[in-house]
Parts: C-alpha cells; sequence; structure tokens
C-alpha cells in the first residue's frame, strides 16, 4: 500500500501540473473570440486537477519514490494525460473540423479513438495526425496540437519537477523515468530549470527567425514550437511544402536544435564551443545528416521523378533531416519515392536524435555503444586471451564491467524496441493491406515519434490498426521498460510493490 501511495502521489502531481498549464489555451479562445472551445477546455482542465487531486488524497506519503514507482508513474501519466487531452479534440473537432470537411466527403467521421490518436500523436512528438486539412481547424486547437508537442518534447513529468520544485533523490528518479539521463548542475532542480529557459530561448529566437524569413506571424509560432520539439504539427495542408525554399531552409536549424542534448546546447550557450563539437552524439548527428542527405540524394535522383540533381538534392536533404531528427515536416510527397529511399528514411527514424533531446527513436548513444562494443568484441577476439585493453566511451575510460554492462543496457532496449516495431508491422499489415516498404515506413515513423507519413495514417485507418500506432508512438516515447513495468505491475496485480 506504501507504494501504491507513492505511484498515486507523484501520478497526481504531474496530471495537476498539466491541468494548471492547460487553463492558458484559454487565452487563445480570447484573443480569437473561439468561446465555444472554452467550456471543453475548461473540462479538461477541470478533470486534470480534479483527478490530480483525488491521487494525491489517496496518495499522502512522505516516501521517496525509487526507480520502479517512477517507471509506473511515468507510464501511468502519460496514458491518462492522452485520454483527457483527447476531450477538446472529440468535441471541437466535431463541433469546428468535420461540418467544414463534410462539404468534401460526407462520409466522414471522427470517433473518440481518433481524437485520443491525435493527443497521443501530440504529446509523445509523433505528429502523424488524422487531421488532413488543419488549416480548417480553429486557432485553439491549431495551438493545442502545438502546445502539448512543445511540452511534451521536453516531458511531462520534466514540467511537473519545475512546478513543484521538490529537492531530493525522488526527484532525479523521476527525471531518469522519462527516458532522461543528464545532468547539467548537480541539483536536478536546477537542472530542468536550466532545461526550460534553454528550449524558451530557442523557441523564441525560432518564432523571430521563421517571422523574418517569411512566415505568418501564427505559422511561425506554431511551426518554431513543432519543430524545436521535433514533433511535426503543421497549421498547413501541405506541411512545409508550400513554403519558399528560403522558409524551408530557416526551419531545418530548429530541427537539428531538438536533436542535440540538452546539456550540449548548455555548453555552446556558456561559449564553450569546442565541448559542443566534441560531444560524440553530436558528432554522430552530423555525420548521419551528411552521409543520409548524399545517399538519399542519389536514390531519388536515379530511381526517382526529380527532375534535375539539385531538386533531389533540396527535397531529399529536408526529408533526411526531418527523418534522423524525428521532427516530421515534409516538402515532398514520400510515398511515390523508390523503395531504397523509403528505406533509408526508415532508417533513420529508428536512430533518431541524441539521447538527452527532444527527439525519439532508439536514440544515437546506444547506436554508439552498440558499434563500439562490436568493435570490442572483435579486438577481444584477436588478442591474446590474457590481453588487456582500455574501454574508452566519448573520452572516458570504462572498467571491463562498467562497459558490458552498457552495452547490456542498450542491446537489451534496442532488442525489445525492434521487436515491437516488427509486431506493429505485422498487425498493420493484416489490417491495412498495404505494401511492405509502406507499413513499414508508416510504423518506424510512430514508434521513432516521427510524422512522417506515406498516406496509411487516416480517419478511414482500421480500429486495429489506429490503437497498435498509438501503442507503437507510447512504446517510442516512454522507450519500453516503463511500459512493461506497468504492465507486469497489472498482470501480478500490484505485486510488484
Amino acid at each position: 500500500m506504501k507504494n501504491l501511495k507513492i505511484v498515486l502521489r507523484d501520478t497526481g502531481a504531474v496530471l495537476i501540473a498539466v491541468g494548471v498549464i492547460t487553463v492558458f489555451i484559454n487565452f487563445i479562445s480570447f484573443i480569437f473570440g473561439e468561446y465555444f472551445a472554452i467550456k471543453w477546455f475548461f473540462l479538461t482542465t477541470l478533470l486534470f486537477i480534479a483527478v490530480g487531486s483525488l491521487f494525491r488524497a489517496c496518495g499522502k506519503t512522505d516516501d521517496e519514490a525509487k526507480i520502479r514507482h517512477a517507471m509506473i508513474t511515468a507510464a501511468l501519466s502519460w496514458i491518462i494525460i492522452s485520454i483527457i487531452s483527447a476531450i477538446p479534440f472529440y468535441f471541437i473537432v466535431n463541433e469546428y473540423y468535420i461540418p467544414a470537411m463534410m462539404e468534401i466527403n460526407p462520409n466522414i467521421h471522427f470517433d473518440f479513438l481518433s481524437a485520443l490518436f491525435e493527443s497521443v500523436a501530440g504529446w509523445t512528438g509523433t505528429g502523424l495526425t488524422m487531421i488532413s486539412d488543419p488549416e480548417l481547424l480553429s486557432h485553439t486547437i491549431q495551438f493545442w496540437r502545438s502546445f502539448i508537442q512543445w511540452i511534451g518534447g521536453v516531458g511531462v513529468i520534466v514540467l511537473t519537477l519545475v512546478v513543484l520544485a521538490r529537492p531530493g533523490t525522488g526527484s532525479f528518479t523521476l527525471y531518469r523515468s522519462e527516458a532522461r539521463e543528464e545532468k547539467i548542475h548537480p541539483s536536478i532542480i536546477s537542472t530542468v530549470k536550466t532545461i526550460w529557459w534553454i528550449f524558451l530561448l530557442y523557441t523564441a529566437i525560432g518564432i523571430v527567425m521563421l517571422f523574418l524569413g517569411g512566415m505568418p506571424l501564427w505559422e511561425a509560432i506554431n511551426h518554431a514550437m513543432t519543430g524545436l520539439a521535433t514533433g511535426g504539427f503543421s497549421i498547413t495542408k501541405n506541411s512545409m511544402s508550400d513554403y519558399p525554399t528560403l522558409t524551408q531552409a530557416l526551419i531545418i536549424p530548429l530541427m537539428v536544435a531538438g536533436a542535440i542534448a540538452f546539456s550540449t546546447h548548455y555548453e555552446l550557450l556558456k561559449g564553450r564551443i569546442k565541448n559542443f563539437f566534441k560531444d560524440i552524439q553530436t558528432q554522430a548527428l552530423l555525420f548521419l545528416l551528411i552521409l543520409g542527405t548524399i545517399l538519399l540524394t542519389i536514390f531519388n535522383f536515379y530511381h526517382g521523378d526529380f527532375p534535375n540533381f539539385l531538386a533531389s538534392f533540396k527535397h531529399s536533404g529536408f526529408q533526411f533531416f526531418s527523418a534522423l531528427t524525428c521532427t516530421g515536416f515534409s516538402t515532398a510527397n514520400i510515398a511515390t519515392w523508390p523503395e531504397e529511399a523509403k528505406f533509408l528514411i526508415s532508417l533513420a527514424m529508428i536512430a533518431g536524435g541524441a539521447a538527452g533531446s527532444t527527439a525519439g527513436g532508439i536514440k544515437l548513444f546506444r547506436l554508439i555503444l552498440l558499434t563500439k562494443g562490436v568493435g570490442w568484441k572483435i579486438k577481444r577476439v584477436f588478442l591474446p586471451s590474457k590481453t588487456t585493453f582500455p574501454y574508452r566511451l566519448a573520452g572516458k575510460s570504462l572498467g571491463k564491467e562498467e562497459a558490458i554492462e552498457e552495452i547490456s543496457e542498450a542491446a537489451v532496449v534496442s532488442f525489445l524496441w525492434m521487436l515491437l516495431l516488427f509486431i506493429g508491422v505485422l498487425v498493420l499489415l493484416y489490417t491495412t493491406e498495404q505494401s511492405l516498404d509502406n507499413v513499414f515506413f508508416e510504423v518506424c515513423s510512430a514508434q521513432g515519434n516521427v510524422g512522417l507519413s506515406v498516406g496509411i495514417t487516416g480517419l478511414g485507418m482500421n480500429a486495429i490498426a489506429k490503437f497498435m500506432l498509438i501503442l507503437n508512438m507510447w512504446i517510442g516515447r516512454l522507450e519500453i521498460i516503463p511500459i512493461l513495468v506497468l504492465a507486469r505491475a497489472i498482470l501480478k496485480g500490484g505485486k510488484i510493490f
């Protein structure tokens, strides 16, 4: 019972924190005169605070959270937040968007599962969407989509730690539960405050940069938020494709910034530029961006429909940057691209950005670890049995046991990630009757929290396929282990405590 109280207490705190920030959405409703939306956001806020307060009342305890409690808290919080956040999507979209869309398609239907899909896609920073014409949405819902991606990119628990500012080891345990490890300062509260200051600063810079680059202010605000959060929700039908080349180029630095760890950005802002470029994940990200762009440009030039090499480079480069950073903005119809191009983009979505960033995927640090592990294993095979050699990673020396532990953890998470990816592929193959390359692409996009699509995701999807992609998005955002811990707790009737 004591352990259950810890989970209820901390989950309640997260829900209350999200409820408090939801209040600010009503300012958008007032600014644009969309008063019909206020009642639904008032209900959403009320539910967040009511459920959170109930959990807090049932979880009165001063005990610190351990890692198993924190993982269950993270997994449970993200489920409840997504469900409650689906309320404004369901009611406002049906009240405002669907009537407009019925002139185009009289049979269009937006059920609660579709609303939940949109909510999960937002909070997880995925960007896959049930909304085919986002420019027809009310301003309030347009901003709600951008806002939850912006908050979700950093993490709801990271937000909660700023609001509560509760010192102690329990705060760091909660911080780790949301797939974060890096500490900018010795104090975890100082760390999360610095993360938010960096995020706010970059968002402001992004808005100004896009606005000066010719993007209307409202569009600049929304796209800067979702670009930096590597979420990819757009308020235009064709994402970035209708903007001029200069505007498309200006959003690329935002996508790249979102895929670099906050601790590395801190080094840059402190003027330690060498440390910024010495970061092993940043080096890997820049190397893969260059290599992937070259390969994708060649694939599309020789096997695609682009009229010349420059056009292939422009669109291939943007899409590869969008895929590897897990942003999901697009400038072209990827469904028409050759299979090898779609496969390369799928690999980029699996890899993802840096650990400690807003990007999804397996994370570059794990791929670096696994690559190092292969090298160490080969070296061990060819050297005499009693020979010792240093295990070095990112300029640091590791003991043999520590190195094995790090590699084992990366291998387990990566294996489980790929296993659940293939389960998603099998389910979508069965329920959508799409080709393997398209299904593989769509599931990689969902579980990598990217949002690029080849046209599978939409209101007409089979309900099982929608639910599977929701699960893939959730798995991708929390990196599997917290979800497995929650599932075990449920199956064991809470005995994990």
